[in-house]
């Protein structure tokens, strides 16, 4: 081997220098000139469907690319000419996704009925009306039309919240005593009712219910950052209320109630009913606070889900302050939801904060829509409603039309089958409940299961599933009707 001292080395390593030059010069004259592209017929009809900025932009970013590839030597000679035929479709799809929405529906065939990656609950069609009719002319956002005078955001969903309420039975629901306000999400609603109502006090909190939820939002965490000073009673599996009562002091300023939103704690545990930790909020005459999450205002039990709080069930036992999630279980726009004793309620709606964490007027229509739908006697008008109580039978129907229907037309590459599966709730909700479904399992001859995952999410719409035992899984709950032919033709192009 030649070393750096041996003679001749230098004269060596210049010839390959020399010879390097030479071949990237030579691949270098071989591409054409952004003039000479644009000439290329498949080019030309470009300038058909997009501006010519636009066509002369993306010409030179494909050619700087191949300039690059060829100064560091991952350019062949062989494949250069390849890569410039392949130009004009390169360039047709760049300008294509640069002029594509990057917010895009997809189909969910994850079984996850309220997936946060994929925008939790779906709205319905009055929520879309609503919000169309609102959004494109102007609107009584804070306007009372009886007086003509200024009104605040929140009596758009104010009084339909007490009705559903007053409607469940809860009957000390009623405007004098109870008001509503509505942020943009739960969290928001945790930070601000603790800032508002607990500044510097202590929160009296089990260790059991300290969560993460997903995106880092952590209880301690938030808690810090309100103002308010933590304190932690019990174990992480076991808290009794005296834990509660021997932690009150004259600094206490709020008992917190948290849902344990995606996980649970089973076995050798205990935690204090809430009628027990309202009747000490009573007795020490500090507020209960829960943080509910879910916005479940009617029982899962009749889709075979046992043992899910509900927003109902904390009113009928006088917690004071609630805070829920409204694209959760309610169905509704992504907001926060917080629902309590009027002076409570005041005192958070003077904190300056509240500009901060306000909705617009888009939300306000997709939550006046839900909250109305909620109100009628069948509320299957609402998508997670339909979701959650389609029985596993007509899911199997759907996927078995559907295989039968690629079976008809698609090559010999994809192998599927129609396998029983079970969905899940999701979105920090009923975290150990499951519903029976049905499933069409794919695999492909030539593509492992991450690679015909990554397959799927290329359609358009992309389809998004899962993978388990090798296979990528297509939950049909999730999937709607209306969905069912795009994936015959899009499974059959497989």
């Amino acid at each position: 081997m030649m070393r750096y001292s041996d003679p001749g080395y230098l004269t060596m390593a210049i010839r390959d220098l020399q010879h390097d030059n030479q071949t990237h010069h030579r691949l270098f004259r071989v591409l054409p000139s952004v003039n000479d592209l644009l000439l290329i017929p498949a080019c030309r009809a470009l300038l058909n469907t997009h501006p010519r900025h636009a066509l002369l932009n993306a010409a030179r970013r494909a050619l700087a690319e191949l300039r690059f590839d060829i100064s560091s030597e991952q350019q062949t000679e062989a494949g250069l000419q390849q890569r410039i035929d392949q130009l004009p479709n390169l360039i047709a799809d760049r300008l294509l996704s640069e002029s594509r929405y990057s917010l895009r529906p997809v189909i969910n065939a994850t079984g996850v009925i309220l997936h946060t990656n994929l925008g939790r609950a779906p709205l319905s069609d009055a929520a879309l009306r609503h919000i169309v009719e609102v959004a494109q002319d102007y609107c009584n956002l804070e306007l009372d039309l009886e007086t003509g005078s200024r009104s605040r955001r929140d009596i758009h969903a104010e009084p339909l919240v007490l009705r559903i309420l007053n409607g469940a039975g809860v009957a000390a629901a009623d405007p004098d005593r109870y008001g509503v306000l509505i942020v943009n999400n739960c969290a928001a609603a945790t930070f601000l009712a603790l800032n508002s109502l607990a500044e510097h006090a202590e929160v009296i909190v089990s260790r059991g219910e300290l969560v993460e939820i997903g995106g880092g939002f952590r209880i301690p965490e938030i808690l810090d950052k309100s103002g308010a000073v933590l304190k932690e009673v019990g174990t992480t599996n076991r808290t009794r209320l005296a834990d509660y009562e021997r932690a009150l002091c004259p600094a206490t300023g709020l008992l917190l109630r948290v849902h344990q939103s995606n996980f649970s704690i089973e076995g050798f545990s205990e935690r204090p009913s809430l009628q027990d930790l309202v009747a000490l909020s009573k007795r020490a005459g500090i507020p209960l606070f829960e943080d509910q999450g879910t916005g479940l205002v009617s029982s899962l039990q009749r889709f075979g889900i046992n043992g899910e709080p509900g927003l109902l069930q904390s009113f009928e036992c006088g917690v004071d302050l609630i805070a829920a999630s409204g694209d959760k279980l309610l169905g509704g726009p992504q907001c926060g939801i917080l629902v309590g004793r009027t002076k409570l309620i005041e005192r958070i709606r003077s904190n300056p904060l509240l500009r901060a964490f306000r909705v617009d007027k888009l939300t306000y229509a997709a939550l006046e829509a839900t909250l109305l739908e909620r109100l009628t006697d069948d509320a299957t008008s609402i998508p997670t409603e339909r979701i959650l109580s389609a029985p596993a039978e007509e899911i199997m129907g759907r996927c078995r039309e559907i295989t039968r229907e690629i079976a008809s037309i698609a090559s010999g590459d994809l192998v599927f089958d129609v396998v029983p599966v079970a969905s899940l709730v999701g979105g920090g909700t009923a975290p150990t409940a499951s519903l029976q479904s049905c499933a069409i399992s794919l695999r492909h001859v030539s593509l492992t299961a991450a690679e015909l995952l990554a397959a799927l999410r290329k359609f358009e719409p992309p389809i998004i599933g899962r993978v388990a035992d090798n296979a990528v899984l297509l939950d049909m709950r999730t999937v709607p009707p209306h969905f069912d032919s795009d994936l015959v033709s899009l499974l059959s192009s497989l």
